[in-house]
This record gives C-alpha cells, structure tokens and sequence, in this order.
C-alpha cells in the first residue's frame, strides 16, 4: 500500500525542503539531513556523516520513496551506487551499509591514512593511475575520491612516475617472436617441466604469469572471481580429484574451457585459429593445450563417469547460494539436433526446423530468475510428463527439501490433470497453460492489475475463476485479456500467488526460452563435443517401420481417390478426364475410382495386422542400437552453465548503467572479456594486475570502471597462486 501524497504546502515540511516525490521531501539546514515523509521527519543525520548519508540513500531507495535517478541525482551519487545499497539492506539489514561492517567485502581502502598517502602522491606529481598503485586501490577508488573533494585533483600533471622494481612488459610482436622460435614447438618454453612431464613426475604444471603489454582476451579474467564463486573449479577438484600426471592438469583444462565459453571460442578446433601463446598467458602457462591434447584430456575425464556428480554438487552449491529462487522453477525441453548419417537415433521436434530431426533431447530446470541449476537427458520415449515423475521432481525434492513446496511452470506439453493432482499431494504446485477447448469469457469480466512482481512493474487485464478439470480438480484459472481481444489462459494449483504474479511468471516462460537461444548462438550449446555412441535400450520401442511405409502409402492413395471423385462429379456426358496423361471417360473413372478404394481397403487390412511399435532389436542389428555418448557432454555443458552464470553475476553489477539492461549488459561484456590488456604480475606486492587499454566510449568506459571497483572489493586470489587479482579501467579523457 502506497503512503498518502506529500504535497510542498504541508505545514510539516520546512520552506528549505527539496520535494522529491510525493513520498519523500529532503530538507538540510548545513549541519543536518533531515527526511520527510508524509507523516513527518522519519530519519536524520549530519550533513558530514557520510555513513548516515549512505544508511539514508539505502533506506529510500529500499522503500521505493522515491525514482532512482531522483535519489542518485540528489545524494550525489551514482544509479549503480543507489542499487548496490538497496541490495545490501535487502540482504544484510543496516550492518550491511554501515562502514566497517561489509561483510565479505571487506573494510573501505581509503582510510585516513591511505587519504594522506594518496594526496602526498598526487602532489608529488604522480598520475591517478599511479597514486592507485601506490596505496593498492583502484584507480576508480582515486577518481572517484577525488570527485567526492576527499583528494585534490593534481593540476599540470606530468608523465607518471615510474616504479623503481616496474616489471619490463613484453611486446605482443616480441612475444609472437620468441613463441615462433621455440625448438619445441610454437609457446613451448618450460621445457624443464614439459620434461617432468613426460616422464610422469609432474602432476600439474603451475601457473606462473609473465608481465605482458596489450595481451587480447584478457578481459576474460574479470570473470574468475565469478567463477569462482560459481565453485566450478573447486567442485571439480572435489569431484575429480586430477588427472593422470602430465604438464596440463585439472585446473588449466577446466579453466581453458570456461574461457573458451565466455570468450566465444565454440569448438576446440576454433583454438587454432587464435594465438596459444596468447592464451596460455591467461590461464599462466607457455600456451593453452593443442586441440589432440585438450581432446584426451576431455576422453580422460569422460572415462571417469562423473559428469553427473559434478554438476549435481555444482547444482547443491548453486541452490544454498540462492535459496529463494527455487520457489518457482521453469522447466522447458531442448533438442540437440544429430545431422550425421551413421546411426540411427529418435526423432525429435526441432523447433527451430519447424521438423522432427534425429537427436537428444534434454529437459532443463531453471530457477526463478532463469538461470540454470541441471538439465536430465531424456530417454528415446519419455516425454516430459514421464521424465518429470522419474527424474526432474526427486531432484527437486533433493534440492529443496522435504517440506518446502515448490510451484513447477512447464508449457502444454506437461498437461496431465491426473499428474497435477498427484504432484499436488507430493508437494508440487503446476503453472502451466491450459489445453483444449475452452469457452470465451465476458471482457467486462477483465480487470486492469498493476503493480510490482518480482522488482518487475507489470500490467495486465486479468480476470480469475475456479475450474474444475476432467479428474475432477479444483484449480484456479486466470485468462489474461490483450489488446486485440485473445483470452490467453493459465492454470495453477498455486493458492498463495495473485493472479497478477500467476500471470507474471507465466509469461515469464520466454526467459526461459532466451536462455536456450543465447546459449545456442554465443555458448554453443546444440555442438556435440563428440560424435561417440554408447549401447541404447534394445527394448526401446519405436514405430513399426512397415506400418508407417504402409500408413504414407494409404494416406497417398485415399488423397489421390477423393482428388479423382472431385473431378468425376464435374464430368458431363460424353466429357473426358485426362489423369496422369491419359483421357479417361466417366466409365473409365469409375472403374479407377472402385480399384483404388478396394486397395485402399486392402492397405488398411495389412495395416491392422501390424503392430504400431516394436522392439528396437527386432529391426536393427545389435551394433546399430546406439545412442549418443552422454559423459563429456554433461561436462562440458556444466562448465557452460557456470560460465553462463558467472556471465550473468557480472551483468547484475552494470545492469543500471545501461537504458536496454540485460542486452546491453552482455554484449557490453562480451566485448570486455574480448579487450585487450595488460598483464603485471607482482610477486612481493602478491597481485596480478589487469590494466585495460582505452575504450571505444566514455560511457563503456564508466562501465568497467565501476565493474572493476566492485570485483576488486571481493579480493580474489587466481587460481592455485597467491595472486590477488587487481583490476585498473583506462581514466576518462577530460
């Protein structure tokens, strides 16, 4: 419920008061803050308490008193600045905007005397740039002081001071140089370990990083905080322990193909096209492994059979992450299309073909938010109502518990009133279209709902009734009425959902959808990262291939004889037909026309002799009976889904500074992972520093900036170092 209007000419507000939304009026007296709503002052602070200023910005903005642009423009801060404390009330209380009291994220760097220590720097003539790598901040930390009036702006300031132990940055020509003159092959230069290797005593080789000048893709390694969060390589590492003893090891293999997921690079053979030397310098090794190699990893790991336990725990640390996003969970199939011509596998509707195509067809879950927890791969002849009972609802009761219901949205492909009530009783609530024919309501029926779903402002003409369904079930039915008059039906068991949120969420199907589209074209999901098979079901059952031969032909025949009908009921008197070249009289027609149903008739006789389905063993050759090999799929496609996840992690940090949010997001970040940069390992500082090169726009440029800012304050160490990870955006030109 919304607070009454505020309006400028109540007694309560002081003439000094700035109005900024009929639910909040800020007044200040140069010593003090003071917030009106409309019952009155409800929050004060100093002027100079920043953290009272940060705790009022926080409050508002958690009350929705008022726009965030409003409250971004009047604090002085930014829209992302505004977001980020709104979150962190959300999910901390006040401690969590209360300086000294960040949680994870540590104290704020610019203390006191870090303050003193930068502005001696800056007026000893040293850059923002450097000032930032004096004291260990960000560069945006500095900028951002300095906006504030914290630190003074350096007037005339001449080329940055060079450090006294600055590491030599290596030239992308001189790199490509020396990696081309190596003996052992093009990047291969720890040839001692390579060595080791070979001979079995090296386990893993570990990464050790080279400071180097304008290296391309770098930008890939904002993402390893996020992955690490994910838990992919330390659920890996739990899972599968290592691999056999060699110079590439667990880590580097699944680091390689996570950066091949963000960075685009489809398939294994696409690493040839890019430097492996390059690459190698971003996972700290001479080069990333040649294709052969990367591939026997990736045999060795499918050998293990534990591709589905490792995405299983990565789905358990997942759903403790975010608890409250398996309230609401979509599950939609996906079709990985087969286009060779070796084995005989199942048809499956490809959507996007608009045809059945042989193939392996997954079911995914996603949570709330769409983003994915697992996938099942369904057998030949199950659907989703078989593949729900026997697989995807224990897994979800596994997940969240014995007593938490859950509400499940699928598509008219899981309708099933029998179904619904026995999931019902399990502790599962449906979403789901209705099916079949249904009677058009009144339009005065419809009411105009509006309001907020989810942080999501929505707006439909809806209206409710109770159904009940062919079993006999009471469900609840909400249509929602659009411009051009359609009634599109919804069903649910769901008792506690408004209808606005039933249809909300419904609707909301299509992200679910856009998942799979976006990881079709940018993450390759439909690749089969092998062709291999492994034995299938030799009592699966599939259509009968002489019924269905007999069944085309029959349905030909019965099309040709009512075409040959048509035309005899046209014929005059003395009149001829010409059918299939030939002239043919009314006589001749009849005749034609009296065959072609006795054959018809003998078809259909043949045909009811046949069985619609038999075994798969009785039509095929044992070595025929094959399926796709499942293992490194399920591996790879789980390194996918974290890597889509880390992805997403990152796109919630710079969503408010983009008018188009999630679209601009991650195309903004797939040219970021893409960008070029500088690598600066410092081992006595203990920090890899990642120093982008400039931006094509000011506003990009803002964008990783704070991006930047926010990684840097989760103090990532890279993977098996003690490398913290230090992220530096190009200034902005004045």
């Amino acid at each position: 419920m919304r607070t009454p209007q505020l309006l400028p000419r109540l007694p309560l507000l002081p003439p000094s008061a700035e109005v900024l939304s009929p639910d909040l009026a800020v007044a200040r007296d140069g010593t003090m803050v003071v917030l009106f709503n409309a019952g009155g002052a409800f929050y004060t602070c100093a002027a100079d308490d920043q953290a009272g200023l940060r705790l009022a910005v926080s409050i508002t903005a958690r009350l929705r008193l008022a726009p965030v642009t409003t409250l971004a423009q009047h604090f002085k801060v930014h829209r992302a600045t505004v977001h980020r404390a709104r979150r962190r009330i959300e999910k901390g209380g006040v401690d969590a905007v209360q300086p000294g009291k960040r949680g994870p994220k540590g104290p704020h760097k610019l203390t006191p005397d870090v303050l003193r220590t930068a502005q001696a720097a800056l007026d000893g003539g040293a850059s923002q740039r450097e000032t930032a790598r004096r004291v260990e901040v960000s560069h945006f930390a500095i900028a951002h002081a300095i906006r504030q009036g914290r630190l003074r702006k350096p007037v005339d300031t001449p080329s940055p001071i060079a450090w006294v132990d600055a590491p030599t940055l290596s030239r992308p020509g001189e790199r490509a140089a020396e990696d081309q003159s190596c003996e052992a092959g093009v990047a291969v230069k720890r040839t001692l370990e390579r060595t080791l290797a070979c001979v079995g005593t090296l386990a893993e080789a570990e990464p050790k990083f080279e400071a180097a000048e304008a290296v391309p893709n770098a930008g890939v390694l904002l993402a390893v905080p996020a992955l690490d969060h994910e838990g992919l390589l330390e659920v890996g590492a739990q899972v599968y322990g290592g691999l056999s003893n060699g110079f590439f090891g667990l880590r580097s293999v699944l680091l390689t193909f996570a950066f091949m997921a963000l960075l685009r690079i489809k398939t294994p053979e696409q690493l040839t096209e890019h430097d492996p030397g390059t690459l190698g310098l971003l996972v700290g090794l001479d080069r990333v492994p040649e294709v052969k190699t990367l591939r026997r990893k990736l045999a060795e790991l499918g050998e293990r059979g534990r591709a589905r336990t490792l995405m299983t725990t990565c789905t358990e640390r997942w759903a403790k992450a975010q608890p409250d996003a398996l309230g609401i969970l979509y599950v939609d199939g996906h079709v990985r299309p087969y286009h060779g011509r070796t084995h005989v596998l199942p048809k499956h509707h490809v959507q996007q073909r608009g045809r059945p195509m042989p193939g392996t067809k997954d079911f995914h879950v996603n949570d709330r938010n769409a983003e994915p927890l697992f996938f099942v791969t369904a057998e030949a002849t199950e659907g989703l109502l078989e593949t729900l009972d026997e697989t995807l609802l224990p897994e979800v009761r596994r997940l969240v518990g014995p007593g938490r219901r859950v509400t499940m949205v699928f598509d008219r492909e899981g309708w099933s009133p029998k179904r619904f009530a026995t999931w019902k009783k399990q502790g599962f609530d449906v979403l789901t279209y209705r099916k079949g024919k249904m009677s058009t309501w009144r339009a005065t029926s419809f009411q105009k709902s509006k309001g907020r779903v989810g942080g999501a402002l929505v707006e439909y003409a809806l209206a409710e009734r109770a159904v009940t369904l062919s079993n006999g079930m009471h469900v609840r039915e909400i249509r929602r009425l659009t411009d051009d008059g359609h009634q599109t039906s919804v069903i649910t068991t769901n008792t506690t959902l408004s209808p606005l949120a039933v249809a909300h969420r419904m609707f909301s199907r299509w992200r679910q959808e856009n998942f799979f589209r976006y990881m079709r074209h940018e993450f390759a999901l439909d690749h089969l990262c092998t062709h291999a098979v492994e034995p299938a079901d030799p009592q699966r059952l599939v259509t009968h291939p002489e019924r269905k031969a007999l069944e085309k032909k029959l349905k030909g025949l019965r099309a040709s004889t009512t075409r040959l009908i048509e035309r005899r009921t046209k014929l005059a008197a003395g009149e001829t037909a010409r059918v299939e070249g030939k002239a043919m009289t009314p006589k001749a027609l009849d005749q034609r026309i009296t065959k072609q149903e006795s054959d018809a008739e003998r078809l259909a006789a043949r045909i009811a002799t046949l069985p619609k389905k038999v075994p798969l063993h009785e039509i095929l050759d044992p070595t025929q009976i094959v399926q796709l090999e499942r293992e490194r799929k399920i591996l790879i496609d789980t390194i996918k889904m974290a890597a889509y996840r880390a992805e997403t992690s990152l796109t919630r940090l710079v969503e408010p500074l983009f008018a188009r949010h999630e679209d601009e997001s991650r195309k903004f970040l797939k040219s970021i992972f893409q960008a070029t940069a500088d690598l600066i390992p410092d081992t006595r500082r203990k920090s890899l520093t990642v120093r982008f090169h400039g931006l094509a726009s000011p506003r990009a440029t803002r964008a990783l900036a704070e991006l930047c800012a926010v990684v840097n304050e989760r103090d990532c160490v890279y993977p098996a170092t003690d490398l913290k990870l230090r992220f530096e955006a190009p200034a902005l030109q004045k």
